[in-house]
């Protein structure tokens, strides 16, 4: 599973309707360029490939009072909200997802409802326990990962990176279920997107031929 398309259709449902740059300016706002794939020209052409494959519609607005070409704005259809749900549900509950397809699902955890985000989490946390369990069955020796040489230390550190998952996700379900947060059909959520215009301090300022379209 790859990050972008969950990190661009959540970024186009949170604004209604965005255009290519102002996607782009939110996930430099969550420094997704540092954690994910999500440079400029992934985010342009996820949002152009999405939008022939039906996720999202595609609007062609007034070109700028400059003179420029026309500027398309993208919200998602009924497909793509189905689509990033079910991304978002993935993120959270399997165990081997990458770093950034984790982190992408937890940016969006909140467009869930508390009960649901909760119960994906310890389903994350099941499967996490039950991959260490199945793991250190077989292939890890009583007496250490010595014992198997410095190729030991391969699987000692899947180990460490299994406990501390699951230590942290068993944190974050403390948190919610203790009242953090507000979840889907709880009040107003968080706004984690930029209003147009309002600076990003956090924006690379490396220009993109997508960043006019």
């Amino acid at each position: 599973m790859s990050a972008i398309r969950l990190l661009v259709l959540g970024a186009v449902r949170q604004h209604g309707r965005a255009h290519g740059y102002q996607v782009r300016n939110d996930l430099e706002y969550w420094g997704a360029h540092e954690w994910s794939h999500a440079k400029p020209g992934s985010i342009y052409h996820a949002l152009k490939q999405m939008a022939k494959q039906g996720l999202l519609l595609a609007h062609d607005v007034a070109p700028s009072t400059a003179g420029g070409p026309p500027r398309t704005e993208y919200e998602t259809t009924d497909l793509g909200d189905r689509e990033f749900f079910t991304l978002l549900r993935s993120s959270l509950t399997s165990y081997d997802q990458s770093m950034d397809v984790l982190s992408a699902g937890i940016g969006f955890l909140v467009d869930l409802e508390r009960d649901e985000a909760v119960a994906l989490l310890k389903e994350r946390v099941a499967a996490i326990e039950g991959w260490r369990a199945s793991v250190t069955e077989h292939y890890t020796p009583s007496d250490g990962p010595e014992s198997l040489g410095h190729i030991g230390e391969i699987m000692n550190m899947w180990i460490h990176s299994a406990d501390s998952g699951a230590e942290w996700t068993r944190g974050l379900i403390a948190r919610i279920e203790a009242g953090a947060y507000t979840f889907a059909g709880e009040g107003e959520p968080f706004v984690g997107v930029l209003a147009e215009g309002q600076r990003n301090p956090y924006a690379t300022g490396v220009p993109d031929p997508g960043d006019a379209r």
